[in-house]
């Protein structure tokens, strides 16, 4: 469970990359869509866990890692915009499978009937 400051530490990094991604998606998406479902922090506050759904693109593992490539830029662009935090997490993105997870259960429960 995390802390309030946990929280809106979360809060602020996912809606700066949001933000971020949808202005540098040509460069650093390679023009797919990516929504940033949820944000994670460490309780020490050093490693935030981004997890991506990527749409609009024939290969996510592929944006994945050009976005993993760019870590460093995106890092620094959100330490300008968030200049409250003294320090800001290391990045580390993943993608969020959860929708096709939960679309192959919807369509497992589909079959059943």
């Amino acid at each position: 469970m995390s802390s309030i400051r946990q929280s809106k530490i979360e809060a602020a990094i996912q809606g700066e990359l949001s933000v971020l991604l949808q202005r540098l998606s040509s460069e650093v998406c390679l023009g797919a869509m990516v929504s940033v479902t949820v944000v994670r922090v460490t309780k020490d506050l050093s490693i935030a866990k981004c997890y991506l759904s990527v749409f609009a693109h024939p290969d996510p593992k592929e944006v994945l890692k050009c976005i993993q490539t760019n870590q460093g830029k995106i890092r620094g662009q959100i330490g300008i915009r968030l200049k409250n935090l003294r320090k800001i997490p290391s990045l580390s993105f993943y993608i969020d499978d959860s929708m096709e997870y939960a679309s192959k259960i919807d369509q497992l429960l589909k079959g059943n009937d």
